[in-house]
């Protein structure tokens, strides 16, 4: 019955800490987003050590992430999760059902971490309710093998039976199990070939890292956060990126002095090691539909010191040697990052994204020149939003074709989030 990482605790657990946790889903189970709810309770909470603030996040996030298996162990208790009418009762019991039974806490430590003064603990969830919860007691999982991979890892059932679809065959349960960790640390060496000083750099610091299987990726191996802290850091030498995203960066390939432009740009990570690839004497031009967005792009590039990226209101496809659109899509492959998002998204929701996908490349293709090259990427793992969509384009645009192999990041196979991406070019 134990989902990945089971046992396992990040930071130092503390009654302080468990209290953090709880405010934090507390707000998510009204609707918050996890990350605006977990920035906001720790922001609250200063006395907190570095390293309770740590397993506060990691345990507001685990709340989200095994939601359906700690619903059912209430259940399986007599508490079913929909009695019970405030949001802090039902974080509390939460908590105290996942520090125990998930985490292995002891049933002393679990009562210990959960004796909180009101309002946090109000008289409505007694210590005999979260008492009777902590005995050891395994929940009736479903005998179907695909609704017992959905609850053993808590996910709906729609969305583990659409990544079923789309993941190698018998690795449905490795997959799950690997978007419910908490991702590690990527990092990318600047400029381009410098990987191999950055990394004697960062070990002298006697920081633990290790090169990646992508040109110029960067693992860190340690649990420590004195990689921000770091002379390569600090020096403008590392940016930290998804090991996917560096993958999708480099697919688009462009030659030194390229101009690349990075339509669905969003904060601009990818436009930033894009501006490494083509170097000084090229360009890449950050534009997003949504302004807003192109705001926190603006304000890194300066931190990076990245002067051949620009972000203009007005752009000329035309113009472009590549264009990569990194789409808006489901985000199911870095739900390791936002748990909470599995609980929000619908396949309604899916099938709207794929629209808006095909109607972002049919816009790209017809602006751009013959001997231009488009990458089209996701963060998704779901075959409706990737191989599908590309497909799609290629029959309404049949002089388009996939350049080379697709690109497919699968988060078990790499200790990070799920990627998508194709090469696309006009036939000749």
């Amino acid at each position: 019955m134990e989902p990945a990482g089971f046992g396992d605790v990040e930071g130092r657990p503390s009654r302080p800490a468990a209290a953090t946790a709880i405010k934090a889903h507390r707000e998510v189970i009204d609707g918050r987003p996890l990350r605006a709810a977990i920035s906001e309770a720790l922001a609250n909470e200063e006395k907190l050590g570095g390293k309770e603030r740590r397993f506060a996040a990691w345990a507001a996030r685990e709340l989200s992430r095994h939601q359906r298996l700690i619903d059912l162990l209430a259940k399986a208790h007599g508490h079913a999760p929909s009695g019970f009418k405030l949001e802090g009762d039902l974080a509390i019991l939460r908590y105290t059902l996942w520090r125990r039974h998930l985490t292995k806490a002891s049933a002393e430590r679990t009562l210990f971490e959960v004796a909180l003064p009101g309002p946090l603990r109000p008289r409505s969830i007694p210590d005999a309710l979260l008492s009777g919860v902590l005995e050891t007691l395994e929940p009736p999982l479903p005998s179907d093998p695909l609704e017992r991979s959905a609850t053993l890892h808590s996910f709906p059932n729609w969305l583990a039976q659409a990544i079923a679809r789309s993941a190698p065959e018998g690795d449905l349960d490795a997959v799950l199990a690997s978007l419910n960790r908490d991702p590690i640390i990527w990092l990318r060496a600047r400029p381009p070939g410098t990987r191999e000083e950055i990394l004697g750099k960062l070990k002298a610091e006697g920081i633990e890292v290790e090169a990646g299987p992508v040109d110029d990726s960067i693992r860190l191996t340690d649990d420590g956060r004195a990689i921000f802290e770091s002379k390569p850091m600090k020096s403008r030498r590392l940016q930290v990126m998804e090991l996917g995203s560096q993958q999708l960066a480099r697919l688009c390939a462009p030659r030194v002095g390229a101009t690349v432009i990075d339509w669905c740009a969003g904060a601009g990570g990818k436009s930033f090691a894009l501006a490494d690839l083509v170097g000084p004497t090229g360009r890449v031009i950050a534009t997003d539909a949504k302004r807003s967005r192109l705001e926190e792009g603006r304000r890194r590039a300066r931190e990076l010191g990245v002067k051949n990226l620009s972000f203009p209101d007005t752009v000329r496809l035309k113009d472009a040697d590549v264009v990569l659109i990194d789409a808006p899509c489901s985000g199911s492959g870095t739900l390791g990052r936002e748990p909470d998002q599995k609980w929000k998204l619908q396949w309604k929701k899916v099938e709207e994204l794929v629209a808006t996908q095909s109607k972002i490349l049919d816009e790209v293709v017809k602006g751009v020149r013959d001997d231009c090259v488009i990458v089209y990427g996701t963060c998704s793992v779901l075959n409706e939003e990737n191989e599908a969509v590309v497909a799609a384009f290629i029959k309404r645009h049949p002089s388009w074709q996939v350049d080379g192999e697709l690109l497919r990041v699968w988060p078990h196979q790499v200790d990070g989030g799920g990627f998508f991406g194709a090469r696309l070019t006009k036939r000749q």
